[in-house]
């Protein structure tokens, strides 16, 4: 039986029963309890989910979506929304999917300053070793910008993921080192 959203500013969505919330959080790690920033046991708060991940809930038929009036939205119009709004949509959508696919806890990347920090087991359990940039085939990259990342990835002892977004989805790792 699917959980039900509601989805704020097309750029997140609440889940509101708690029940609910916590039965997405420990099926897989999806979302953030309000208020908790690293949760390790069932909490008594709504859950927030990022745009992406509610919109994978729910082409995946696990969440169902209202909008701030409480009409439904199906997830064919919640991808159009949220595509025009979060920057890059289609090329983040690809690589989230395809990170969940193949079993890690992916989650945004905000405080790393990247798209998204990818965990082997999940927040809590480990520290995410990934931080992942998505970049498409249209888009130009700077070396600065590189250097930016791999330092930031070194600092937080992550590994620095580009995924590289065309008709399937690569990943090349950086890793520096002293000389």
């Amino acid at each position: 039986m699917p959980s039900f959203a509601q989805l704020i500013e097309n750029n997140r969505l609440i889940v509101w029963d708690v029940n609910q919330g916590n039965e997405l959080f420990s099926g897989g790690f999806f979302g953030k309890p309000l208020g908790i920033p690293k949760p390790k046991e069932v909490f008594d708060t709504p859950l927030v989910l990022d745009a992406i991940e509610g919109l994978y809930l729910a082409e995946a038929g696990r969440l169902r979506v209202q909008d701030m009036k409480g009409q439904f939205i199906s997830p064919r119009s919640l991808r159009k929304r949220i595509a025009e709004s979060v920057q890059g949509f289609d090329a983040k959508y690809k690589t989230y999917t395809d990170l969940r696919k193949r079993g890690y806890v992916v989650t945004p990347g905000i405080k790393y300053g990247c798209d998204f920090a990818v965990y082997e087991h999940g927040p809590g359990i480990d520290h995410a070793p990934y931080i992942v940039q998505v970049w498409s085939g249209g888009q130009s990259m700077e070396a600065a910008e590189m250097v930016k990342a791999g330092r930031l990835a070194t600092t937080v002892r992550k590994s620095f993921i580009l995924a590289i977004v065309d008709d399937q989805v690569r990943y090349l790792e950086f890793d520096w080192w002293k000389a």
